[in-house]
């Protein structure tokens, strides 16, 4: 019979207790005045939010389990905090509408974790998938109200995602992003003069700031493909008497710039006054989650992505408002055991009963030759 832990009437006989002193460790102990039981008063909510605060704050910094633990190992710290592990942290709904919202997609394992952060960097929601894709950016957006801006990287799968949910949601690409691809197609230091140009070009997005700087870059946008246009047409014999693209990397780089402009993505933030990369996002929000894996690195996948998501609920709410999260998880979750299956009264077959042969039985003298 499973008698509760917590109670001011004796179990036994039902009499109200009374006080009786504490024990070595300062709880008080409870003494029945009729049978003479003696009990301490457990609180075992109590106990799983201690437990949750200890691993939280483990958690959300480089201490050592052992530090923490105050043994040698961290072994009683990882045995009395092994149930956090199955606390899923949620945040709820996101009802407040942002005026510009940033994403981005940040690999975790082999899980891809995809954010969503107000120009404030407050994070509003969160999606794991397989990659970025239609579907699960969808997920992500929608768990937040449609904002004026969105901002990102270039994910696959977010521009039709944003035409899904977001249909008056204005896009910006991330300029960071942008000249970064550039370069990686053009390398930092071209030998041409067509790569020289156009990587100056992608270079002087970070000086554009009001429509006039938009309209020059543009103009000079278009005299470059007046002098180096047909280098990105060009053709050459590679082998078996195919042709393929003398400028190849010119070429990429080139039609990057072009979709981006023709899309309108490039300049959104002049008219709207919003972020234009999500540098806020990578840097104070992706790059703390990558310090903790490094700091608490051994941890295995599902943990990995359990430690991200309290990441982001604690970047939201203090450690003491995080411990509701303690009493709608049972520390100790009962499982039914399965009941064995009777064996039914019939007559013993081959190889279902025992027998003297088998050598069961006790036998007497050397090897029961006696």
């Amino acid at each position: 019979m499973a008698f509760p832990s917590n109670t001011t009437t004796c179990v036994i006989c039902a009499t109200v207790l009374v006080k009786n002193g504490r024990t070595a460790a300062g709880t008080q102990r409870w003494r029945c005045p009729n049978c003479g039981s003696s009990a301490v008063r457990k609180r075992p909510d109590v106990t799983r939010r201690e437990q949750l605060r200890r691993f939280l704050e483990w958690l959300s910094s480089n201490e050592p389990q052992p530090r923490l633990g105050d043994t040698s190992t961290g072994r009683s710290f990882r045995y009395e905090t092994a149930w956090c592990w199955d606390i899923q942290p949620t945040l709820g709904p996101s009802t407040k509408t942002h005026h510009a919202i940033l994403v981005d997609g940040l690999w975790v394992g082999t899980w891809c974790l995809l954010i969503a952060v107000s120009d404030q960097l407050d994070v509003l929601g969160w999606q794991w998938c397989g990659s970025e894709s239609v579907a699960a950016w969808t997920a992500l957006l929608q768990q937040i109200p449609a904002p004026a801006v969105i901002v990102s990287d270039g994910g696959t799968g977010l521009p039709s995602a944003i035409r899904k949910c977001w249909p008056e949601t204005k896009h910006q690409r991330c300029l960071f992003h942008i000249q970064m691809n550039i370069s990686r197609h053009l390398t930092f230091k071209p030998r041409t003069d067509a790569g020289r140009a156009l990587l100056g070009l992608s270079k002087a997005l970070s000086k554009v700031h009001t429509t006039d700087d938009a309209i020059q870059w543009r103009v000079q946008l278009d005299q470059w493909w007046q002098a180096f246009g047909h280098l990105t047409k060009e053709r050459t014999v590679i082998r078996d008497g195919k042709f393929w693209f003398t400028h190849e990397r010119l070429r990429k780089a080139w039609q990057l710039l072009a979709r981006v402009t023709k899309d309108g993505t490039l300049f959104t933030y002049v008219t709207y006054g919003n972020p234009r990369t999500t540098s806020p996002l990578e840097g104070g929000i992706n790059a703390q989650i990558r310090a903790r894996l490094r700091a608490h690195r051994g941890m295995t996948e599902p943990h990995m992505k359990r430690a991200a998501e309290w990441y982001l609920t604690l970047h939201e709410l203090s450690i003491n408002d995080a411990l509701s999260h303690a009493n709608q998880h049972t520390a100790n979750p009962t499982h039914p055991t399965p009941e064995s299956a009777e064996e039914p009264d019939t007559p013993t077959l081959y190889d279902t009963g025992l027998n003297a042969e088998e050598g069961l039985w006790t036998r007497a003298g050397w090897a029961g030759r006696s």
